[in-house]
């Protein structure tokens, strides 16, 4: 089987919105919820599921606060999500590497 890491490949971050947010918050300190929505053109139930699900793995850290009277959300990846994120981009990039070969 090669390269095909593919047991390496995390369900909880494989999903396309949860793999969108991991993707923009590998990239940025940190974002606020509004930004995350924006960006990834979901609703904001769908975005609220998703982040639930990475919170529940320890991916994501969520800081809620109120600024100027307003909620402010702000995510971030933990220590154990960035390294997650990691094994499953370089597990990725292994079984697409093979396919590419093929």
């Amino acid at each position: 089987m090669g390269n095909h890491n593919i047991d390496q490949i995390s369900e909880i971050i494989h999903g396309r919105l949860r793999l969108g947010v991991m993707s923009y918050l590998a990239n940025e300190e940190a974002a606020t919820f509004t930004e995350l929505k924006d960006t990834l053109g979901v609703t904001q139930g769908n975005l609220s599921v998703q982040m639930r699900k990475l919170e529940d793995a320890g991916y994501i850290e969520v800081e809620k606060k109120i600024v100027g009277r307003k909620p402010l959300t702000t995510i971030r990846l933990t220590k154990d999500g960035r390294d997650a994120f990691r094994v499953y981009v370089e597990a990725l990039t292994g079984v697409l590497g093979n396919a590419i070969k093929g």
